[in-house]
């Protein structure tokens, strides 16, 4: 899945992507960084990321360096 962060705290480590293919908020919740190559996320930065999904609010984890393409 490919989206763009909207917003990223890191002191809460608290965000949102947009989903690319459907523009649906995904969350970013403590601890969705880790085990990736980010310390760090900027509005309008384009990631990759895993969807998981918690009594009905998606989540994203697993994330990754975003493209242009797939």
């Amino acid at each position: 899945m490919q989206g763009v962060v909207q917003v990223y705290d890191p002191q809460s480590g608290v965000g949102v992507i947009i989903r690319e293919d459907n523009r649906e908020k995904v969350f970013l919740r403590p601890g969705s960084l880790d085990g990736s190559i980010f310390r760090m996320l900027r509005q309008g930065q384009r990631v990759n990321f895993d969807l998981k999904s918690e009594d009905g609010v998606d989540y994203a984890t697993r994330l990754r360096f975003g493209s242009d393409g797939y």
